[in-house]
Order: C-alpha cells, then sequence, then structure tokens
C-alpha cells in the first residue's frame, strides 16, 4: 500500500498551489479520501475529504471556498487545488485514505507561503 503525495512547493501569498496523491495496493474506489495538514509545533488537522464516488465533499472553514478536493477512481488519485494561499495555510499536507478495515496515511508534501 502507497500513497504518494506531490505538488508542494513555496508560493507567495495569495497564490495557488495544487498537489496530488497517488495510490496503489489497495482498492481505492472503496476508500473515503482525505487531506490533512500540520503545521510547525502544532498538531494535525483536516482540511478536506471526498466521498468513495466523489460526489460529496467537506471542508475545514479555514480553507472552505478556497480549496477544492476531486478525485480519479480510475487513476487512483486525489488532488486538491489549493488558492488564494496564506501564510497559515504553511504546513506538510498528508493523504488520507479511510476504508471499511484500514486507515492509510502518506508521508506528506511541504507547503510554504510567505507573506
Amino acid at each position: 500500500v502507497q500513497l504518494v503525495e506531490s505538488g508542494g512547493g513555496s508560493v507567495q501569498f495569495g497564490g495557488s498551489l495544487t498537489l496530488s496523491c497517488a495510490a496503489s495496493g489497495f482498492t481505492f474506489s472503496r476508500y473515503v479520501m482525505s487531506w490533512y495538514r500540520q503545521a510547525p509545533g502544532k498538531g494535525r488537522e483536516f482540511v478536506a475529504q471526498i466521498s468513495t464516488a466523489g460526489g460529496r465533499t467537506n471542508y475545514a472553514d479555514s480553507v472552505k471556498g478556497r480549496f477544492t478536493i476531486s478525485r480519479d477512481n480510475a487513476k487512483m488519485t486525489v488532488s486538491l487545488q489549493m488558492n488564494s494561499l496564506k501564510p497559515d495555510d504553511t504546513a506538510v499536507y498528508y493523504c488520507n485514505a479511510n476504508g471499511p478495515l484500514y486507515v492509510y496515511w502518506g508521508t506528506g508534501t511541504q507547503v510554504t507561503v510567505s507573506s
């Protein structure tokens, strides 16, 4: 089982980034997929979630209206489009797969937003 995040980097205030998570080794379409983040010195927090078929999404209040989660079950990928980025969005972003029996995590990708 692998979840591999990519797309992180450094961006200025107001910029955009798109994170991707490539999954392998499990039945991706049966798993609710989420993004979490962890800022320096803070706990891991929920960012966004998408249902197995992609019809339902849920966002943290702090990113609502700026971030968009999507998934492609055929390609076994989940993405996070991040717009209007702020310094408070600086964190390591993790991909999460939550299924009937198991939960999987990726190793994270760093996003740094400068003011």
